[in-house]
């Protein structure tokens, strides 16, 4: 009984054990099947790896990276890294630890394609580099087994990449800002410090943020702004300090900073900005020097500059422009448009408008002040910021000078043309009178007075001598005349002429005559002096028709320096001045500068030749002196008339040409004499007159033939008589042959020109006299006796 209840009992537990054995494997076999599901079904890269390097098992991830391969994890990561020996290492240290019962991860880096050089998958186009995260754990229970985990974590670091980039950025944007940054706690300690303020300091990073050197040891005088405390929560503090430099320098600075709190734990500190106000105001008064030198420029410019709106109007300007323009006071709004006479106006609103102004600088000459001002101006554009005319830059350069010099230039010019054809006209006019007075004398040699044709004969000899006057006006005109200047008084001239001019001007008219002291001496040629006077009186008179005063002064006058008037510079020295005033109806500005033309006249027609002042003009200026004149319409004229002073030694005084009266009565006299002369007229009458008075004469008509007639001469020639201007050979050119085979043979120039026409080519030699045309019988027979040494009786 015992024994069989033992037996009972001993299957009752075997089947205990069964059924609990069986439980026991179900369970198992169970929680296997949820381990494996749950294996495959996560979304991760997994995988189980024997200890032998055999794939256990991989779940459905891991062939979706890794592709259909039954390969460890290490082996996979080691080849996609192309054998890289840094990841290789980290693998089998994983591995390793694995086996060992120790868990471990790593990142590993995945290089691109673009990196991977000439491996061979280059060429197959860009793949960026990648990341993955690999775990390797042991599998408890299962020695040398190991659960490898690996996930792609390439966008994650990525995001960290730019996170970093984007922190770099910043922190190398304040640390080496243009401005300084600083932050300190609630006891005045630098938390941080940015390079650029511990530049400006003179201190290191380290320095500043050791502890030891706080926020007020900087500060110059922390008066009654203290950035580091106390603080205030939601205050804003701002204020200028002077910060101190390390070697003891100091700049002011202006800070801006806010309270925040320093941490979870509490406190406060600073983020604050600091600007060096030194270099700001540097760059400030730098500036405004800049800004006072451009004024200062501007203002003081020499030319005038304004700046006018898109009407016309002035907006600013200097003081070159105001005085020329004669606005001394405020020109603000000013419209240069109607300051400008009335003819220029389109012009000048037309370059305004001008849409082709926007690319160049237009120019235009403008008058002002009824054009007694007349300006050159460049108008240069501005434009606006969206491309618009916001105004423009006009620059005044004042060309009333210039202007007037041109057209003086010009005057100059056509006086000297009308002068050279004057002169040639009175060249050849004087041959023509030349023949026409000496063959008149040769008449009156056979009709005495009372003979019916004398009056015949002087009323045409009367009429050449006219016609001869008219032509000394032209050549004094064209300063061609001949004169004869000598050493002259003033006062005496005039007090000899003023009984002429008392009966000149009329009884109506009242003559003053004011001399002047100690006068200096002239050289001047009398005669023509006496007629400058004389036509100046004449034109007084004929200005004072109601009567006046015409008054004449004499003064010694030194000019200290060169004296510009209208474009004619007179050159300083001493001159005898005399003014010829008059109180008449003046004359208008717009002829004043017309007057010495020739053939200019405000007298009616026939009335005057216009050769008046003209003549004027010519005798002064072949004197080497200057005429002046001012006038104002109502009042009167002034002309002022300077000659220098001649201190030379005395000199013998010369005849005038045309006093007939001063020559000796008996005429006649010997000698052979060559007369040269192409005109032929005027070498019958010479050649005929000299005859008469008892003298040889061989003639020529011209410079060759009178080298022919004076090899082929007889007896000797005692006088050569020769025209200045011919044709070929002329007078001076026949006078130096001769002279080289006869160098004591005595000449006489016969001219319609001036003598220094030829003096000039053979200077001042003693033997060479001159005879002007036109000429008497009377003058040529005296001249030729003169010459050749006869006496006077």
């Amino acid at each position: 009984m015992g024994i069989e209840i033992a037996y009972w009992g001993v299957i009752a537990v075997l089947a205990a054990l069964a059924i609990y054995a069986f439980i026991g494997w179900r369970r198992t076999k169970m929680d296997l099947s949820i381990y494996s599901a749950t294996f495959v079904s996560v979304s991760r890269p997994r995988q189980i790896v024997a200890p032998n390097g055999k794939v256990v098992q991989s779940n459905s991830a891991f062939y979706e990276l890794f592709g259909q391969v039954d390969k460890p994890i290490p082996d996979l990561l080691v080849a996609e890294t192309r054998g890289d020996l840094e990841v290789r290492e980290q693998i089998e240290m994983l591995d390793a630890k694995a086996k060992s019962g120790l868990e471990g991860y790593a990142e590993v880096r995945i290089p691109g394609r673009a990196e991977a050089g000439k491996g061979e998958d280059a060429g197959n186009g860009e793949v960026e580099t990648q990341w993955r995260y690999v775990a390797a754990y042991p599998v408890k229970g299962w020695p040398g087994y190991v659960f490898w985990f690996v996930d792609d974590i390439t966008l994650r670091r990525q995001m960290e990449q730019v996170i970093n980039d984007q922190q770099n950025r910043f922190a190398d944007l304040l640390e080496n800002a243009p401005i300084g940054f600083y932050s300190v706690d609630g006891e005045g300690r630098f938390l941080f410090v940015n390079q650029m303020l511990a530049e400006w300091l003179g201190r290191t990073h380290a320095e500043l943020e050791s502890g030891t050197l706080r926020l007020h040891d900087i500060l110059e005088d922390d008066g009654d702004f203290l950035p580091y405390s106390p603080f205030q929560d939601e205050s804003v503090a701002k204020g200028e300090v002077t910060l101190k430099k390390r070697d003891g320098g100091k700049f002011v600075a202006f800070i801006s900073q806010d309270v925040v709190p320093a941490d979870e734990r509490g406190g406060l500190c600073t983020r604050s900005v600091v600007r060096d106000l030194s270099s700001e105001r540097a760059v400030a008064r730098a500036l405004e020097r800049s800004e006072e030198r451009f004024k200062s420029f501007f203002e003081k410019a020499p030319v005038g500059i304004a700046l006018i709106d898109p009407k016309g109007c002035v907006t600013e300007s200097n003081r070159a422009f105001r005085e020329l323009l004669r606005e001394p006071g405020n020109v603000h709004g000013l419209s240069l448009i109607e300051l400008a006479v009335p003819d220029d106006r389109a012009a000048f609103q037309s370059a305004l408008n001008d849409p082709q102004n926007t690319s160049r600088q237009t120019v235009l000459e403008l008058g002002f002040h009824g054009g007694e001002l007349v300006c050159t101006v460049y108008v240069t554009r501005m434009a606006g910021s969206g491309g618009e005319t916001a105004g423009f830059i006009a620059h005044f350069i004042d060309t009333t000078e210039q202007k007037n010099l041109e057209e003086q230039f010009a005057q100059s010019q056509k006086m000297q043309a009308v002068g050279q054809l004057a002169g040639g006209i009175a060249h050849d006019f004087n041959n023509l009178l030349t023949a026409m007075i000496g063959f008149s004398d040769l008449l009156l040699l056979r009709h005495r007075p009372g003979d019916q044709s004398f009056a015949d004969i002087m009323q045409i000899k009367q009429n050449a001598n006219r016609a001869a006057n008219l032509v000394r006006q032209l050549l004094a005109f064209s300063r061609q005349q001949t004169l004869q200047p000598r050493q002259l008084i003033i006062t005496d001239i005039l007090a000899e002429l003023s009984h002429l001019l008392a009966r000149l001007i009329g009884e109506n008219i009242e003559l003053k005559m004011i001399h002047g002291r100690d006068l200096g001496m002239v050289k001047a040629d009398q005669g023509q002096l006496e007629q400058v006077v004389i036509n100046l009186a004449v034109n007084a008179r004929d200005a004072m028709v109601d009567g006046g005063a015409l008054t004449i002064r004499t003064a010694n006058v030194t000019v200290e320096e060169d004296k510009n008037y209208k474009g004619e510079v007179m050159p300083k020295g001493n001159y005898v001045a005399v003014e010829v005033e008059d109180t008449g109806c003046g004359i208008p500005r717009e002829i004043l500068d017309r007057i010495f033309d020739p053939f200019f006249s405000t007298k009616e027609v026939g009335a005057g030749t216009g050769l008046g002042l003209s003549t004027v003009y010519g005798i002064v200026k072949q004197t080497g002196g200057f005429i002046f004149v001012d006038s104002v319409v109502g009042r009167g004229t002034i002309f002022s008339l300077f000659l220098p002073h001649y201190v030379a030694g005395a000199e013998t005084e010369v005849v005038a040409p045309g006093g007939e009266a001063q020559v000796q009565k008996d005429l006649t006299g010997i000698g052979n004499v060559l007369l040269v002369e192409d005109e032929d007229a005027v070498r019958a009458f010479g050649s005929r007159a000299l005859r008469n008075k008892g003298y040889t004469v061989l003639e020529a008509n011209s410079g060759e033939q009178a080298l022919e007639v004076l090899r082929d001469a007889a007896e000797r020639i005692d006088l050569l008589i020769t025209d200045v201007v011919m044709p070929r050979v002329d007078g001076p050119t026949l006078v130096k042959t001769v002279r080289e085979s006869y160098p004591d043979l005595k000449v006489i120039f016969i001219s319609g020109y001036t003598e220094d026409n030829f003096r000039q080519k053979l200077g001042e030699d003693e033997r060479i006299h001159f005879l002007p045309k036109p000429f008497s019988l009377k003058q040529l027979a005296a001249k030729v006796k003169e010459v050749l040494g006869g006496e006077l009786v």
